[in-house]
C-alpha cells in the first residue's frame, strides 16, 4: 500500500505506575520497588527512546506516568536513595563475580560482570544523559514531539468504587494539576486506573459502613469528570466496547459485586451496532449536553503475545528468568529455559543468545498488527489504529529484554511502508470521532469487573475509605476558610488520596505483598483519623501546638506529596448531575 495509504497506525501505550513508597519501608516492600522500576524499566526505556531519536526515528509512543509516580521520581529524596541503590547493586555484582571466580563458576562470573556494567551504565545515563531527572527526561521527549505523556488519577484511585463524586473529582483534578506541574502543559489523554469505568446511574455503597444511609444517589459517570477537566480520551478493555457482561464468574461469588452489577444493569441499554476496537469512539453517559470524551480500546488479539509468560514473547527460553534470584544480593543468573519447569531446573542465562531473539519477535509482532488491521473490514477503507496498552514495568522489570524489543519494534515499523507509529493524540485528531457509544461498567482486571479490588479480603478497606471520604467532605465544607485549619486539611487530603490508592486492594487480593498493603491502609486511615480530630479542634478555634503540631509535622514529612492541593475539589462539585437528565 505504501506510506500514502498505510494499513493503519500502531499506538503503543505504556502505563507507568507505582504506589507511594517514599518513607514507607525499603525491602522487601517499599522503596526498593521504586528503585527496581527506575533501574530496570524507566531509565532503560528512556535510553531506548533517546537512542531512537538520535538515529532519526521518532518513536511516537504514548507513556502514562501517574501523578503519584511523577511526584516520587521528582522528589529530592529519590535521587539520593536511587544513587545509593545503584552503588549497592554494582557492589553486589562485584562481590558475586569474586565469589564465582573463587568457586570456579566462570559462566556466572561473566554474568556478574554483565550486571556490574548494566548498573554502572544506568547510573551513568541517569546522571549524565538525564541529569538526575526522569520526569524531565520524558518531558524533553514530549516537547520534541517524539512521545505523548498522559496522566491518571492522583494516587491511582479505583474510580467506580470511590464513595462520592467530590472524591473522584479530586483524584482527577489533582492528576491534571500534577501533570501540569511536571510537564508544563494540559494533558489530553487519561488512564482510568485499571481501565475501570462506571457510567452515570443511581449508586449505593457496595459495603455498609458507619454513616451509610443505604440510599441510592445519582453518581456521575467517570467520563463526565474527564470531560469537565478538559481531557480528550481514555482507555478501555475490549469487552467493554462489546457491551456484554463481564468475563468470569466472580460476580456470583461476592454479594456486593452482584448488587453493583444489578444497580448498573437497570440503566444500561447497549447499542445495536457493530463496533471495532481499531477506531476511537465518543462516550457521554450523562444524558446532558456535555462534551463527549473519546475512548481507545485495547486490541484483544495482539496483547497475549506480550502479556503472557507462557504463550507470549517473554516465555522465550533464552530470556532472563524473573523469579529465580541468587542470594545474597538478589541478582538473576538464570534463563527461562522452559516456562513451566521448576526453578531448580533453570539453566544459566546467556545474554547474547537472549538478545538475538528480539529482532525476529519484533518483526513477528509487526506482522500481527498488519494482519489484524487488514482483516478488520470496518477500517479497510479509512485505515484504523491498533491500540496496545501495557504496564510499562513489564518491559525491563518483569521482561528484562523488553525495552530492547520496543527499540526493534519502533525501528521495524519505521521501515514498514504499510504501518506507522502514532501517539493517541495524533490518531484522535486524525480520526475526529463523531460516533457516541454507550459502554458498561467494568475493568481490565480478572473477571472483567471489580473482583480484584472488592472481595471478602478487601471489603474492610472500603469501609475505612468511605468513612474517611464522608469526613473529608464535611470538614472541608466547615473549615476550609479558617486559616489555622487549612494546613491540617491539606495534609488530611493527602492521607485520603493515599488511602484511596487501588494498589492496596490489588496487593491484598493477589497475595503479592498482603501484609504490607494492610499495614499501609491502617497507617493512612489512622493518620487521617488523627488529623481529622486535629482539624476539628483547630477549626473550632483551638491552637495548633504541642502533640497536634508534632503529629502534623510527622505526617507532612512522611507523606510529602502534592504541594498544589486545592481543598475546593472536596467542597463542592463543579458540575452537579442534573436529576432531570
Amino acid at each position: 500500500m505504501g506510506k500514502d495509504k498505510p494499513v493503519g497506525a500502531f499506538c503503543l501505550v505504556l502505563h507507568s505506575h507505582l504506589p507511594y513508597v517514599l518513607a514507607h519501608g525499603k525491602w522487601p516492600h517499599g522503596m526498593d520497588w521504586l528503585n527496581e522500576a527506575a533501574s530496570e524499566t524507566y531509565v532503560p526505556l528512556l535510553n531506548v527512546l533517546y537512542d531512537l531519536v538520535e538515529e532519526g526515528i521518532s518513536p511516537k509512543i504514548t507513556v502514562g506516568i501517574t501523578p503519584v509516580l511523577a511526584e516520587q521520581l521528582g522528589h529530592e529524596d529519590f535521587t539520593g536513595e536511587f544513587d545509593d541503590y545503584l552503588e549497592q547493586r554494582i557492589q553486589i555484582a562485584i562481590d558475586n563475580r569474586k565469589e564465582f571466580e573463587r568457586t570456579n563458576s566462570p559462566e556466572r562470573a561473566v554474568l556478574a560482570a554483565f550486571w556490574q556494567r548494566f548498573y554502572s551504565n544506568i547510573k551513568k545515563t541517569y546522571k549524565e544523559r538525564f541529569h538526575w531527572d526522569i520526569p524531565g527526561a520524558f518531558k524533553k521527549l514530549q516537547d520534541g514531539g517524539h512521545i505523548e505523556i498522559i496522566t491518571s488519577c492522583a494516587t491511582h484511585g479505583y474510580v467506580p468504587l470511590l464513595g462520592n463524586d467530590e472524591c473522584v473529582q479530586a483524584q482527577v483534578n489533582q492528576g491534571v494539576a500534577t501533570y501540569k506541574k511536571h510537564f508544563g502543559r494540559q494533558p489530553r489523554g487519561f488512564w482510568l486506573p485499571e481501565c475501570a469505568y462506571r457510567p452515570r446511574y443511581p449508586w449505593k455503597h457496595p459495603v455498609p459502613y458507619e454513616g451509610d444511609t443505604g440510599e441510592a444517589v445519582m453518581r456521575k459517570g467517570a467520563d463526565e469528570f474527564l470531560s469537565e477537566a478538559g481531557l480528550d480520551y481514555f482507555y478501555i478493555d475490549s469487552h467493554l466496547l462489546k457491551g456484554g457482561q463481564p468475563i468470569g464468574v466472580y460476580i456470583d461469588r461476592f454479594e456486593a459485586l452482584k448488587k453493583l452489577w444489578a444497580q448498573f444493569e437497570q440503566q444500561y441499554r447497549p447499542e445495536e451496532m457493530g463496533k471495532t476496537p481499531h477506531l476511537p469512539y465518543l462516550v457521554n453517559s450523562s444524558a446532558e449536553p456535555k462534551r463527549p470524551v473519546g475512548i481507545f480500546t485495547r486490541d484483544p488479539e495482539t496483547g497475549i503475545q506480550v502479556w503472557s509468560g507462557q504463550a507470549g514473547y517473554p516465555g522465550e527460553g533464552y530470556y532472563l528468568e524473573f523469579h529465580k534470584k541468587y542470594f545474597p544480593g538478589g541478582l538473576r543468573y538464570w534463563r527461562v529455559t522452559q516456562s513451566q519447569c521448576d526453578l531448580i531446573d533453570k539453566m544459566v542465562y546467556q545474554p547474547a543468545k537472549a538478545f538475538s531473539s528480539i529482532p525476529s519477535q519484533a518483526a513477528h509482532f509487526v506482522g500481527l498488527i498488519k494482519g489484524v488491521l487488514a482483516n478488520d473490514a470496518a477500517v479497510k477503507e479509512t485505515g484504523g489504529a491498533l491500540c496496545a496498552p501495557f504496564d510499562a514495568e513489564l518491559f525491563g522489570h518483569w521482561w528484562f529484554e523488553g525495552p530492547m524489543w520496543i527499540y526493534y519494534l519502533c525501528k521495524r515499523v519505521h521501515r514498514d511502508p504499510d504501518l506507522r507509529m502514532a501517539t493517541c493524540a495524533e490518531v484522535y485528531d486524525e480520526q475526529k470521532p463523531t460516533t457516541v457509544v454507550q459502554i458498561p461498567e467494568g475493568s481490565w482486571g480478572e473477571g472483567g469487573f471489580h473482583w480484584i479490588w472488592l472481595n471478602d479480603w478487601t471489603s474492610w478497606t472500603w469501609k475505612h475509605i468511605y468513612e474517611a471520604e464522608d469526613k473529608m467532605v464535611s470538614l472541608v465544607c466547615r473549615y476550609r476558610d479558617k486559616p489555622n485549619a487549612k494546613r491540617v486539611l491539606e495534609q488530611l487530603a493527602r492521607e485520603l488520596l493515599l488511602l484511596e490508592s487501588s494498589d492496596w486492594q490489588f496487593l491484598i487480593s493477589t497475595w503479592s505483598a498482603r501484609d504490607y498493603a494492610e499495614l499501609r491502609v491502617d497507617w493512612h486511615f489512622d493518620a487521617f483519623t488523627r488529623l481529622a480530630d486535629i482539624a476539628e479542634r483547630v477549626g473550632e478555634g483551638g491552637i495548633l501546638a504541642g502533640a497536634d503540631l508534632e503529629m502534623l509535622e510527622e505526617t507532612e514529612k512522611r507523606d510529602s506529596i502534592f504541594a498544589n492541593i486545592d481543598l475546593d475539589w472536596w467542597a463542592k462539585l463543579d458540575y452537579p448531575p442534573n436529576p432531570d437528565a
